[in-house]
This record gives C-alpha cells, sequence and structure tokens, in this order.
C-alpha cells in the first residue's frame, strides 16, 4: 500500500512537470502572437496617421485655391476598401497555425514512455 502511494505521488510528480513545461510552450507562442499584434498595429496606425496628413494638407491646398468640392472632399476622405494588412494577417495565422501543428501533434498521439511503464506496474 505504502509503495502504491508513493508511485502515484511520483505519477503525480511528473504529470505536474509535464504540464508546466507545456503550459511554459503555450505562454511562450502567446507571447509571440501578442508582440506579432502589438508591431503590426504600430505600423497601421503609423501609416494611417501620414496618411491622414497628406490628405489634410491636399484639402487645404485644394481649399486655398477654391477648388474644393463636397465630392473631391468625400472621395479624398473617404477609407479604401483593399488592403495590404488582412492578408498579412491571414499568412501570420496560417503559419502560427502550421508551428503548432508541427510542435505539438507529433507528441499528441505518441505515449510517454516513463508515464505508461508507471501506469502498467500500478496496474
Amino acid at each position: 500500500m505504502k509503495e502504491k502511494e508513493k508511485e502515484l505521488e511520483q505519477t503525480l510528480a511528473r504529470q505536474l512537470e509535464l504540464f508546466k513545461a507545456e503550459s511554459g510552450d503555450w505562454i511562450k507562442i502567446g507571447g509571440v502572437v501578442i508582440a506579432g499584434g502589438l508591431i503590426a498595429l504600430a505600423i497601421v496606425q503609423t501609416r494611417k496617421k501620414r496618411k491622414d496628413r497628406k490628405t489634410d494638407e491636399a484639402i487645404e491646398v485644394l481649399e486655398r485655391e477654391g477648388l474644393l468640392t463636397k465630392e473631391i472632399e468625400k472621395r479624398l476622405t473617404e477609407s479604401s476598401k483593399s488592403s495590404f494588412w488582412p492578408s498579412i494577417g491571414q499568412r501570420l495565422f496560417v503559419l502560427g497555425l502550421a508551428f503548432a501543428k508541427e510542435k505539438f501533434l507529433p507528441n499528441l498521439f505518441a505515449p510517454q514512455s516513463e508515464d505508461v511503464k508507471t501506469e502498467e506496474k500500478s496496474q
């Protein structure tokens, strides 16, 4: 009975160590995803500010010249429908899925040798 108790405690300790190691990998992946998202957001915001500044300057010039109409102002201030960034986001997402698949899928179905031996001994 005492031996079985010790074996169960050791098994639990190994499972906790394994859980800690796996959760560390997930935390690293999550950190990379968050960092990538923040970098992408900063780039988009910078580009948007630069575009807005140029648009404001163009509107001021047209206004000074007396050529500004509501239609021209609407065309200049209206956002464009297509963008480069959604395709980059989709590619990064697929890349992340491929990395996760390569990293975790082989280990998902492969039995852990020490855990299997411990379970067989306890039965």
